[in-house]
């Protein structure tokens, strides 16, 4: 299984290394880590650069947006499997290790995942919320993706999460020009493309953002919903346009 890893990088300079770090720390070693530098001003980028690590490609770009970064990435990418990981994030040591176990049991999924904690600015650890999934054992199939994000944390998180480089092209990869969201469109497009497969053993970090909702930009428009509801029309499913449309109206 060749994964190759793609970190997209935004003056990130003080957690850029615990990210690396923890790729290089992996009982399963990736094909190659891709670092696309978007247009950092506070020196992130030389900092990846001074490693000369041989498995790290440095890709930089002007600023476009974590989604142009992640598709950068993705394009320029040599293995058949792209894992994801933030710049702010990191994986526990066998999260690579975790996803080609899964692939070994599930070798006809598009896309495999894994539980996380969530890492608050008060040291806070707390393992994600999971609830509805359609399996008892520690890895199955997700195959109520919708279901199980109205009654828990979301199941699918882009730095613990590893998808075909050939299935992410046909999605056309990460939408461009979303402030937030856009990871949850893409995994909403996968999923009418085919299954997740998952485990739920938690094996990366998120570290939650501290961030001032008081700061954040209006909302000119709901790309993001509108998105969603399109999924919901052209489902053949009539459980999954209802819980679509739960969705959307839980978070309104």
């Amino acid at each position: 299984m060749k994964i190759s890893v793609v970190i997209p990088l935004y003056n990130k300079r003080d957690t850029i290394l615990r990210a690396l770090n923890s790729v290089f720390g992996q009982t399963f070693q990736p094909k190659e880590i891709m670092v696309v530098n978007d247009g950092s001003t506070d020196g992130s980028e030389q900092i990846v650069a001074d490693l000369a690590h041989p498995l790290v490609k440095l890709i930089s770009q002007p600023n476009q947006g974590v989604s142009n970064a992640r598709n950068k990435g993705i394009q320029e990418a040599n293995g058949k499997w792209i894992a994801f990981l933030d710049a702010d994030d990191e994986w526990l040591p066998q999260f690579l290790q975790t996803i080609f176990y899964l692939n070994n049991e599930y070798p006809n999924a598009l896309g495999y995942g894994t539980s996380y904690y969530k890492v608050f600015p008060n040291n806070l650890v707390k393992q994600c919320k999971l609830t509805r999934l359609q399996f008892t054992s520690p890895t199955g199939i997700l195959n109520n993706y919708f279901e199980v994000c109205n009654y828990s944390d979301p199941p699918i998180w882009t730095s613990a999460v590893c998808v075909a480089k050939e299935e992410l092209l046909k999605v056309e990869g990460f939408p461009k020009g979303i402030k937030a969201g856009e990871d949850l469109i893409t995994w909403a497009r996968l999923s009418r493309q085919g299954y997740f497969a998952y485990s739920t053993i938690p094996m990366a970090k998120y570290y939650q953002p501290l961030i001032s909702l008081i700061s954040l930009p209006p909302i000119e428009f709901d790309y993001v919903g509108d998105e969603l509801k399109r999924i919901a029309e052209t489902s053949n499913s009539e459980i999954e346009r209802n819980e679509i449309e739960k969705y959307l109206e839980n978070n309104r």
